[in-house]
């Protein structure tokens, strides 16, 4: 039984549409005194049942209950738990606090600071605009790149430097300067949905607010191609800016489609004093919150310089690092040298691995004993694998000595041989021992230039395809016997010193000469007159 929310007459809940379609004049029942019954009458009618009048009734009439002249109070939820209403007119009219009950104080949110002293020295001290810069001409007063910053023409570009020149750094300072959004990805966490979206993200902020998106990928080199790929429309079509960092070169490490749409900027390598000023200045601003002791001095500052080899992140951390460590007891600066020293990370990737090698090769092939064992020793030091040094040493044994000594091939793979079997730290000797050979050795690239000289023969129109002289063609079959396969050929074993009158090369290159009579070269280098 329910009540007929129109007229209030008990009508069974199975009736109570035909109740209501009848004008409340049929199906009326009388109440029963029991109190199951008596109970069901109390519930609320299901709107469901209710009749459009009677549902704006309902409305109107809680409308009115809860009109601001009536100051109502929010129920407590059984479970302890908020509705989802309740958490948004909170949100809306800020917190409440229940009768009788009294409310505890919030926890304060903690200040930006306090995350800004968590980071290193190196984070805090990052330059804010392009005038804290240091060492970088492209971004200096007549710089190249400043210029496009400045007249808000920022292009998609590749920066390409070494570790803490500054790749980072003046990518958020463009951001900051053209008031553009700014998004910073890479290569572990950012796949090709995340890119599509943030593109998304690009194109709808460009078309509401007209602000643009500038990109940020740290270690661009690090992508795959198909992470690469993604980029190509959007920075072609200008819906991003994409600004790429890399310590490799990105003509190998970048795709060629991708590295066509953006301009390639060259970060030049930090020198001493840039580092040494950046030091300074980080004395200046944190040196009163740490209060180093007198050890850290312009002397250890410049040794630090000295040790970072162009790297300023890696000299503010050193410099932190010494802070601390200067204020123990009983600390002298040989001490904190040798601590800092240990604390120095080899890189032996990216262009470094390329260009030691390469004046490694260079040194012996100049037959400078001295500049080859320094080299050695710095690839070495920096964890190279000793199997490629000896990979490069049988190429030089016959591109650059050849001819000159023959032996030296002999003791390359020889070299090889023990370094795979032995291993470091005992085949540094074997690599020394062919190294030094090698530089003392005398040089001879006849060998070298005259298979070259028969390369570029080739390239001329007509001599990659010259028919092979037919005394010279191998006559396996009858056919070819027939046909005068190898008829008519001298075999110079039957003749007296092997000496006979045969021609080899095509009637075309007949008297032409691949192989030259000198070991190296006749020019004469002019600065040794001046020594």
């Amino acid at each position: 039984m329910v009540s007929c929310p129109i007229c209030g007459k008990s009508v069974s809940q199975l009736k109570i549409n035909d109740h209501i379609d009848s004008d409340c004049q049929s199906f009326i029942e009388e109440p029963s005194s029991s109190p199951a019954e008596s109970s069901s009458q109390k519930g609320p009618v299901p709107s469901i049942f209710q009749p459009a009048s009677a549902r704006k009734a309902s409305a109107h009439s809680s409308l009115s209950k809860d009109s601001p002249s009536r100051p109502t109070s929010t129920p407590r939820p059984l479970n302890g738990k908020r509705s989802f209403v309740q958490e948004a007119e909170q949100d809306r009219n800020g917190p409440t606090q229940p009768v009788g009950e009294s409310m505890e104080p919030q926890a304060k949110r903690p200040k930006v600071n306090a995350f800004q002293k968590a980071a290193p020295l190196a984070e805090r001290m990052r330059p804010k605009t392009l005038d804290e810069v240091c060492g970088q001409e492209l971004v200096g007063s007549n710089g190249v790149l400043r210029g496009l910053i400045e007249q808000d023409r920022v292009p998609s570009m590749i920066l390409w430097g070494s570790a803490g020149t500054g790749k980072t750094t003046i990518a958020r300072v463009i951001a900051s300067m053209v008031g553009s959004r700014f998004v910073e990805i890479n290569s572990t966490s950012t796949g090709v949905a995340e890119c599509k979206k943030i593109f998304t993200e690009a194109r709808s902020e460009l078309g509401l607010t007209g602000r643009k998106t500038i990109i940020f990928c740290d270690e661009i080199h690090r992508f795959s191609k198909s992470q690469q790929d993604v980029f190509l429309g959007p920075v072609e079509s200008g819906q991003v800016t994409l600004i790429g960092a890399t310590t490799e070169n990105p003509s190998f490490k970048v795709q060629s489609a991708l590295l066509s749409r953006c301009r390639t900027f060259t970060l030049a390598k930090l020198t001493d004093e840039d580092v040494n000023s950046i030091l300074h200045r980080a004395l200046k601003v944190e040196g009163p919150s740490y209060s180093p002791s007198e050890l850290v001095d312009d002397e250890l500052v410049q040794y630090l310089a000295n040790f970072a080899d162009g790297d300023a992140r890696t000299s503010l951390n050193l410099l932190e690092l010494a802070m601390d460590l200067s204020k123990r007891p009983g600390m002298t600066k040989e001490d904190l040298k040798r601590s800092l020293t240990k604390t120095l990370v080899y890189d032996r990737a990216g262009d470094q691995h390329y260009d030691t090698i390469s004046a490694f090769h260079k040194s012996l092939r100049g037959s400078d004993p001295d500049a080859a064992l320094y080299y050695l020793a710095r690839m070495i030091q920096s964890g190279e694998d000793p199997l490629y040094i000896a990979r490069r040493l049988i190429v030089v044994a016959s591109e650059d000595i050849g001819l000159a000594d023959n032996t030296m091939l002999t003791l390359a793979i020889s070299t090889h041989s023990a370094v795979e079997k032995i291993g470091l730290p005992e085949a540094r000797i074997n690599l020394a021992h062919a190294t030094v050979a090698m530089a003392l050795s005398k040089k001879s690239t006849r060998s070298y230039r005259g298979l070259n000289n028969a390369f570029a023969a080739l390239n001329e129109p007509g001599v990659a395809g010259l028919p092979i002289p037919i005394h010279l063609r191998n006559a396996p079959t009858k056919l070819m016997k027939e046909m005068g396969y190898g008829k008519e050929y001298k075999y110079n074993p039957n003749y007296v010193d092997g000496r006979v009158q045969q021609d080899y090369l095509p009637d075309k290159l007949l008297g032409r000469m691949f192989l030259e009579d000198l070991d190296l070269g006749e020019r004469r280098d002019p600065d040794l007159n001046r020594t």
